[in-house]
């Protein structure tokens, strides 16, 4: 008994360490690919020492052409998300590059920033705002009247309504309705017909919808929730239709946004969609759908310190065992800057310090042996989203696939 007992708890012991050694993390590591070297060397040549936002130009029209194609082939007018790409030069490029004069606008000051910019823009507000920022508008540029404000509850209707009339100015709205995002907006097609006819009975000009709908590829089944998408919104149009507005050409019927405006281009009740992030494509756009498009934006950051065996403080002495059982861990370098919305993407390897948090001053991140960075290298980053995080590093750096050959100012910061 003993010697079996003997036997079982060695063969138990080696399954554990067998176990251990499984769970154990692959070391994982290298340098920069082609693409990222090459980028590396046209920031430094241009002294771009900083932390910067760099834009691949061929990679941009690339993802604009196919998006065009998208739309152009489905018959559907594109409406670019402003706040997805806030730089003057960025935001006209993308523009004219799918021939559109549609933008769509998610706060007072940056609609105040644009409307010089394109005075000869369609404008639809992106979401509800105060009534405070619709008059802060109207006092402001006067071109309150050319933008179709969103509208989500009969109270915010009535407030633009009495706005609008304190100014003689005519007020054009569209309702922003609930296609199962449920973020607010008209659910119900009775609350729709009823702000309808409270629009008509104010002298409101009423523009069309909104819908959004990117939920749509993150639920259980995507289809489904497309089905019931487009069937929500097709009862909010027989709303419009019922209560007088027959013409659906005469109406903006708005819908999509870069998740879900490929299954829109394959047929859809809206009559136009939205696209903003999808030109550039951030990591949280990751969707088979869009799996033709390639990353057009990254966060380029020199090392400033590098370290061989990246110690822990206050314990020290478990440094060793951390490296040991994941070999990921033991080179450290900071970077300039940090804390982004982002993700280290080159070299490859590199990840966020677990144990040591955070930092927008100099973010630590670990790699192993195999990353040989030194201080002056660039690491590279892709961020999640664009908003307000290309509001961050000021001048974007335009990047022809040989030079920095421009940099293109960013619009003002704004929430």
């Amino acid at each position: 008994m003993k010697r079996r007992s003997l036997i079982l708890g060695g063969g138990a012991l080696a399954l554990t360490g067998i176990g251990t050694m499984l769970a154990r993390p692959a070391e994982r590591g290298g340098m920069h690919e082609a693409y990222f070297a090459g980028l590396s060397a046209a920031l430094k040549r241009a002294g771009l020492m900083r932390p910067t936002l760099v834009i691949d130009h061929e990679r941009l029209a690339a993802n604009a052409s196919a998006i065009r194609k998208s739309t152009a082939a489905a018959g559907l007018p594109l409406r670019v998300v402003a706040k997805s790409l806030p730089a003057p030069r960025l935001l006209a490029a993308i523009m004219d590059h799918v021939s559109t004069n549609r933008l769509m606008v998610f706060s007072a000051d940056m609609l105040l920033q644009l409307l010089p910019l394109h005075p000869g823009a369609e404008y639809l507000m992106g979401k509800p705002l105060p009534v405070s920022e619709f008059i802060r508008v109207a006092d402001k540029s006067g071109a309150a009247a050319q933008v179709q404000w969103l509208i989500d509850t009969p109270e915010r209707l009535a407030q633009y309504a009495e706005a609008a009339t304190a100014r003689r100015i005519m007020l054009r709205a569209s309702f922003e309705i609930d296609v199962g995002l449920h973020r607010g907006g008209f659910a119900d097609p009775q609350a729709l017909a009823a702000a309808l006819r409270q629009a008509q009975a104010a002298g409101v000009q009423v523009g069309g919808l909104m819908g959004y709908d990117p939920h749509v590829p993150k639920m259980p089944s995507a289809d489904r929730a497309w089905a019931a998408a487009q069937s929500a919104y097709g009862t909010m149009i027989e709303v419009l239709r019922t209560g007088g507005l027959t013409d659906p050409a005469a109406l903006t019927l708005n819908g999509a946004g870069s998740p879900t405006f490929r299954r829109h281009c394959a047929g859809t009740v809206a009559n136009e969609v939205s696209v903003g992030s999808a030109f550039v494509k951030p990591g949280d756009f990751d969707y088979p759908d869009l799996a033709d498009l390639l990353p057009a934006a990254f966060i380029a950051t020199p090392v400033i310190k590098a370290s061989a065996d990246q110690a822990l403080p206050g314990v020290e002495a478990l440094s060793g065992a951390m490296h040991w059982w994941d070999r990921n861990t033991q080179r450290g370098f900071f970077i300039h800057g940090g804390h982004w919305l982002a993700k280290p993407v080159s070299p490859p390897g590199l990840e966020y310090a677990k144990l040591f948090g955070r930092s927008s001053n100099q973010e630590l991140l670990t790699g192993s042996k195999l990353v040989q960075l030194k201080p002056d290298d660039h690491v590279f980053l892709r961020p999640d989203q664009s908003e307000a995080l290309f509001l961050q590093f000021g001048d974007i750096a335009v990047y022809d696939g040989d030079a920095i050959a421009e940099t293109w100012p960013t619009l003002p910061v704004s929430a």
